[in-house]
C-alpha cells in the first residue's frame, strides 16, 4: 500500500472516532497529505484515479470536522490537486461528481459565521469554487439556495483594499453571474456600482484584478435590469472614458485583454435600446471609429477592431429605403412622390433623424423583473422548432409547369421520333436483325466485320 493510501486510511479511522488523540492525529495526517500533494504529481494522480476513494474521504472529513486548521489543509490539498491538472479539468470534474461543490458551499457558510472570518480559508474556498464552478452547471442555483451569493458580495464590500481576497471573490461572482436570476439579484444588491469602484483609468497596478472585474461586469450587464441600471447612472460614458484612457496609454499593447473587457461591457449594455441611445449621446460612434482606425495597423489588435465594429453596427441608426439623405452613397429617387403621405414625410425629414422606430425591447420592463432561469439541464438538449422553416419536402420541390399543353406539343412529334415510344420504322433497334444479303454488283471478296469493328 502506498504512503498516500495509508494516510487516507488513518484519516478514515479518525472520522469514525476510533483513534485516540483525535485532534492531534487529524492535524498530523492532514499536514502529511498536504506535503505529499504539494510535492508529488504521483500522489495527485493517485487520489483522483479511477477507483480511488481519496477525494471521498477528504470530503467526508470536511462534513464532520470544522477545525479551521484541518480545513485549510484540505482546501490547500484540493487547490494543488486541481490547480496542477494538465488533463483539461478532469480532476475538477471528479470533485464535482462526488458532490464537492455542495460541501464547499456549506463550508463557506460555516466559515462566514466566524468573527472575523478566516481570511486564508476564504481565499482557498473562493479559489476552489472559481475553478470548480465552470464544471458544475447548477452551481448558480446551489449558491443562491445556500445563501453564498450575499456572503461573497459582503466580502467584496468589506475588503475593497484587500486585493488578495477580492480577486477570487470576483472570479466566483463571475461564475454566479452566468445565471440570469443570480445576475438580477446581485444587481439589486449594488454589485454594479461596486464594480465601478474597482475598475478605473489606466494603471499598471493590479491589472489582473481589473481584468476579472471587467469580465464580471460584462456578465452582469447581460441582464437587461442591470444594463438599465448602468445607463441610468451614466456608466456608459464612464466606460467610454475608461476605454479611451487605456487606449491612449497602452502604447505597447500589453493590456489588450483589459481594453477588450471594457468593450465587452459596452457591448453588453448596448443590447437594450436605452443603452444604444446613451452610447450615441456620449459620442460613442466617433470614439470607437477613431480608436479602431488607430488599431488597424497592429494585427494583434484585431479583436478590438472586430468588437468595436459589432458595437457600431448595432448602434448605428436604421433607415428605410430609399435614402434621400447623405447617409447613403446611393439615392433611389422615386418616379412619383405624392404631395402628402408617409413617403413625402420621409423625404422632408432632416438628415440626422432616425426614421425607423426601435421597438426591440419596449416590453422589457415587465419581463425583466420576472426573469426565470431554467434549472433543468435537459433544456439545452431540446431542439426548438422554428415555425418559419418549411419541413415538408414535397412543398420544397419546385413545380415544373409546361408553357404549352400536351395537345399543342404533339405537332412536333415527327421531328423527334426518339422521344416517342414508336420505333417501328427504325431498323437499328428492331428486335430481329435483318440477314446480310450481298450486293450482286459488288466485285471482290466479301469481308464480314467482326465484333468491335464498324
Amino acid at each position: 500500500t502506498s504512503r498516500t493510501m495509508s494516510l487516507l486510511s488513518q484519516l478514515e479511522k479518525i472520522n469514525l472516532g476510533s483513534v485516540l488523540g483525535e485532534a492531534d492525529s487529524a492535524r498530523y495526517v492532514t499536514s502529511k497529505i498536504l506535503h505529499l500533494v504539494q510535492s508529488q504529481e504521483k500522489t495527485r494522480k493517485e487520489m483522483t484515479s479511477k477507483g480511488s476513494n481519496g477525494i471521498d474521504i477528504i470530503l467526508a472529513t470536511l462534513e464532520v470536522k470544522h477545525s479551521n486548521m484541518c480545513a485549510n489543509g484540505y482546501m490547500a490539498s484540493f487547490y494543488y490537486i486541481i490547480g496542477f491538472d494538465i488533463s483539461g479539468g478532469r480532476r475538477a470534474n471528479v470533485l464535482v461528481t462526488k458532490g464537492g461543490t455542495q460541501i464547499l458551499l456549506q463550508l463557506l457558510l460555516t466559515a462566514s459565521k466566524d468573527t472575523p472570518p478566516n481570511e486564508e480559508l476564504m481565499v482557498l474556498l473562493h479559489t476552489l469554487l472559481a475553478k470548480v464552478g465552470p464544471k458544475d452547471k447548477k452551481i448558480g442555483m446551489k449558491a443562491r439556495i445556500n445563501g453564498a451569493l450575499n456572503i461573497t458580495l459582503n466580502l467584496v464590500k468589506q475588503n475593497l483594499q484587500n486585493h488578495r481576497l477580492i480577486l477570487p471573490c470576483l472570479q466566483v461572482l463571475r461564475v454566479y453571474s452566468t445565471n440570469s436570476v443570480n445576475a438580477v439579484s446581485l444587481g439589486k444588491n449594488g454589485v454594479v456600482e461596486l464594480l465601478f469602484k474597482i475598475i478605473g483609468p489606466f494603471s499598471k497596478k493590479n491589472t489582473s484584478l481589473m481584468k476579472v472585474a471587467l469580465d464580471t461586469l460584462a456578465a452582469l450587464l447581460k441582464s437587461k435590469t442591470n444594463a438599465r441600471r448602468a445607463v441610468d447612472r451614466g456608466y456608459v460614458q464612464v466606460l467610454l472614458m475608461i476605454y479611451v484612457d487605456w487606449h491612449c496609454h497602452d502604447s505597447r499593447h500589453r493590456y489588450m485583454l483589459i481594453r477588450k473587457g471594457v468593450l465587452q461591457c459596452i457591448k453588453s449594455v448596448t443590447n437594450i435600446k436605452l443603452g444604444r441611445k446613451a452610447f450615441i449621446d456620449a459620442n460613442g460612434m466617433k470614439i470607437l471609429y477613431n480608436t479602431s482606425q488607430e488599431c488597424l495597423a497592429v494585427r494583434t489588435l484585431d479583436p478590438l477592431v472586430n468588437t468595436s465594429s459589432l458595437i457600431m453596427r448595432k448602434c448605428f441608426p436604421k433607415n428605410r429605403l430609399p435614402l434621400p439623405t447623405i447617409k447613403s452613397a446611393f439615392h433611389f429617387q422615386l418616379p412619383v412622390i405624392p404631395a402628402s403621405g408617409p413617403v413625402a414625410q420621409l423625404y422632408n425629414m432632416p438628415p440626422d433623424v432616425d426614421d425607423v422606430l426601435d421597438e426591440s425591447d419596449d416590453n422589457d420592463d415587465a419581463e425583466t423583473e420576472s426573469e426565470i432561469e431554467t434549472e433543468n439541464d435537459d433544456d439545452k438538449d431540446q431542439q426548438f422548432k422554428n415555425d418559419d422553416i418549411e419541413t415538408d419536402i414535397n412543398k420544397l420541390k419546385p413545380r415544373q409547369e409546361l408553357g404549352r399543353s400536351i395537345e399543342d406539343l404533339k405537332m412536333y412529334e415527327h421531328f423527334f421520333p426518339e422521344l416517342s415510344e414508336n420505333f417501328q420504322g427504325c431498323d437499328l433497334v428492331s428486335k430481329e436483325p435483318k440477314p446480310f444479303v450481298p450486293d450482286a454488283n459488288l466485285s471482290g471478296p466479301i469481308v464480314v466485320p467482326t465484333a468491335g469493328e464498324e
